[in-house]
């Protein structure tokens, strides 16, 4: 396996492991704003801001959601 190497392909599979989390806790974020009653444009703008910024926008989204 020339190139790459054990390192990169583990470097790969992280980076794809990290992707998998960040679309699972968008979409969580998503359903949690619809099942507590928000607008879709709400949960839409939950969702983008969760794809785009994925640590700080979960953070913000679970400060500022109330139960």
């Amino acid at each position: 396996m020339s190139g790459f190497g054990i390192l990169g392909l583990l470097m790969l599979l992280i980076m794809f492991m990290l992707f998998l989390l960040n679309i699972a806790t968008s979409v969580w974020a998503y359903r949690d704003a619809k099942r507590l009653g928000k607008s879709n444009e709400y949960a839409l703008l939950v969702l983008v801001g969760t794809i785009i910024f994925p640590v700080v926008g979960l953070i913000i989204y679970w400060v500022i959601r109330k139960d």
